[in-house]
């Protein structure tokens, strides 16, 4: 083969053209950290301010967009993800306009709730056109994003410019029968809620729906059994019958554990007569005599005032660690289900037991005109702590008995009535005022001779007695009460940013007031408590004004808005203040579902039949009990 001359090629040394190269490239960065060096203190500082500034303005310019898709949890402390809005189901409301997340005045809240502020003035500026315009599209999408937290938004009505709601079909036409479109939508939310307590929490006490855990408070189950009788209201066949296998063969009150007799009593010896009463099943009968029997050594005090606490395994019953005595609403609110238990098993001990406290607390010194303090000792018998009266917390169920006994036993006990009508007459006397400048009939606090201007979001409940004592001939100035009151707990939700009461609210008195109300941070929360959907079903049912079903869907959207999470169920929230980040608390109490959701149900059913209020009385945890036949 012939091979090629070698003439003509040149050779290159690389070894020695790269070693070059190199000496030349460290020679230049000696130079540079020289000349570095050669610089003065000062010099050196004013370059570095400027790059690091040059560093913060470039990343402050990358466009924000290239998040919205992407994973949001940059938060250290966010645990939702973001998620792609889901499509509609068939049956499901379109998706609710959702509230603005801006800052353009002072008066924020709500879209078209704000009744008592703007009167009048319904036009935006051109500033917050352009505003509505620009965040148009990520409204559209039902997300709402909290620093990083994404929860799921509701597909519920779009807001009219009114106040009203435009209600609408799964179609996107317009509903035929806004009645059937609201019911759909409680019907939706509890199985998107049980989708959460399923998944994360079966068998246990409560759901954690953000963490997607649970917690336990007494081991037994409680939002499950809470629930039974929401699911057979709500006709979530398939859900109450998953619920009652459980109930079969996973209950057991066999436990070494302490319970609360009054949250034990309301919540699961409740909720099992109640699920007798609509079902017929003995199932629920069963348990609910094996649980009764079992709390029954709480009444062994030398007062015969119950102790707080039951250990329903080992069968002994003692007080809180720091405190012989017991609240007054716990005492006092345990009686509809004890009388009940007692008519059905023919054993008397319970009703007994239960009558027994009322006797007591009906001859006690201490009230105020009808009123009695918080607290009262295991041991004596006696009030103490005297000097505080509210119709709030450790107190408020003891008024709503007294009625609801009366009722339940057919209106023959002439002393609960005397002491309901009583109370209601120092309510009127010592604890009604009105606020500044709207003039909101509220309920406040006396202590120690001292008004305070502090309402419960608790004591809600109270337009809802008041207007079933009126509906059972009680007089009809407690019907006019009702109505100022339930306005109230109406604003109490409107005057919020989010739609959403808190769990407190201080009410102005001063005539130079701007606001009728102001809320401590401490007491900013909402605990998706029913107090105020409780009071719109009775309202509605007995005076049929739609304007109480118009609020409460205004409410069960703003739940939808602020509460709801993606993977399944409802968390309560620390700030009702703040819209763009409501802060949730990862907690789900039982009476969500035992309560709330099922007043929404019964508020938005045009049926008086439906469950009706002549045959049923509700205890404090919403479960309906029979009304006793006059000859019993």
């Amino acid at each position: 083969m012939h091979q090629p001359s070698r003439q003509g090629y040149v050779s290159i040394n690389c070894r020695q053209g790269s070693g070059s190269y190199n000496k030349g490239k460290q020679s230049r960065k000696q130079s540079c950290w020289r000349k570095w060096k050669q610089l003065s203190r000062l010099q050196r500082s004013i370059i570095l301010f400027i790059l690091v500034l040059m560093f913060i303005c470039l990343i402050a310019s990358y466009p924000t967009e290239h998040f919205k898709d992407g994973d949001q949890d940059t938060d250290s402390n966010s645990i939702l993800k973001p998620f792609p809005p889901e499509p509609m189901k068939q049956g499901q409301p379109p998706l609710p306009e959702q509230p603005s997340q801006r800052k353009l005045s002072n008066k924020r809240g709500p879209p078209v709730l704000n009744r008592l502020q703007n009167k009048g003035n319904t036009d935006t500026s051109d500033v917050e056109k352009a505003t509505d315009s620009s965040k148009k599209k990520e409204e559209d999408q039902g997300i709402i994003s909290w620093h990083g937290a994404v929860i799921d938004t509701d597909r519920g009505t779009e807001g009219t410019k009114d106040g009203g709601n435009k209600e609408q079909s799964p179609t996107g036409q317009k509903a035929k029968d806004p009645e059937a479109v609201r019911l759909v939508a409680v019907q939706e939310a509890f199985r998107h809620a049980w989708k959460g307590y399923k998944d994360f929490a079966w068998g246990h006490d409560e759901l954690r729906p953000i963490s997607k855990s649970y917690s336990e408070w007494f081991g037994l189950g409680l939002t499950l059994i809470d629930a039974l009788d929401t699911m057979w209201i709500l006709n979530l066949k398939e859900e109450f019958e998953e619920a009652k296998a459980w109930v079969a063969t996973e209950l057991t009150f066999n436990k070494n554990v302490d319970v609360n007799l009054f949250e034990t009593t309301i919540r699961i010896l409740g909720g099992l007569l109640s699920t007798y009463h609509l079902t017929g099943e003995t199932l629920f009968l069963d348990k609910a005599n094996d649980i009764g029997s079992r709390l029954m050594p709480a009444f062994n005090t030398p007062s015969k005032i119950p102790y707080s606490d039951v250990n329903i395994g080992k069968g002994t019953a003692h007080p809180p660690h720091w405190t012989s005595d017991s609240t007054v609403a716990e005492v006092t609110s345990i009686q509809l289900e004890f009388r009940e238990l007692s008519r059905l098993t023919q054993e008397p001990l319970y009703q007994d037991a239960v009558a027994e406290i009322m006797k007591q607390v009906h001859k006690l010194d201490g009230k105020l005109d009808g009123l009695v303090p918080m607290f009262i000792n295991t041991n004596n018998g006696q009030f103490t702590h005297q000097g505080i009266y509210t119709l709030g917390a450790r107190a408020d169920s003891y008024y709503e008995y007294l009625l609801k006994q009366w009722i339940q036993g057919g209106k023959k006990e002439d002393q609960l009535l005397e002491d309901y009508l009583q109370a209601i007459e120092g309510i009127k006397k010592n604890l009604l005022q009105k606020s500044s400048p709207n003039g909101l009939t509220f309920v406040g606090e006396v202590s120690h001779g001292q008004f305070s201007p502090k309402m419960d979001h608790l004591v809600c409940f109270l337009p809802g007695t008041l207007a079933l004592g009126s509906y059972n001939g009680l007089p009809s100035d407690h019907m006019d009460l009702a109505r100022q009151l339930m306005e109230t707990c109406y604003q109490m939700y409107v005057q919020m940013e989010t739609g959403l009461s808190p769990e407190i609210v201080y009410f102005n008195m001063h005539q130079d007031s701007t606001r009728d109300t102001d809320v401590k941070l401490a007491d900013r929360h909402n605990l998706l408590r029913p107090e105020t959907v409780e009071s719109l079903f009775y309202l509605y049912r007995f005076t049929k004004d739609h304007k109480y079903q118009d609020w409460g869907w205004e409410i069960l959207q703003n739940f939808n808005r602020y509460s709801k999470v993606s993977s399944g169920g409802y968390t309560s929230i620390n700030n009702v203040r703040d819209p763009d980040y409501p802060s949730p608390r990862d907690k789900m109490d039982s009476f969500f579902l035992g309560e709330t959701l099922k007043y929404f149900y019964l508020l938005f059913s045009d049926d008086p039949n439906f469950i009706s209020l002549d045959q049923f009385v509700f205890n404090t945890e919403a479960h309906p009990l029979p009304i006793w036949p006059s000859a019993v």
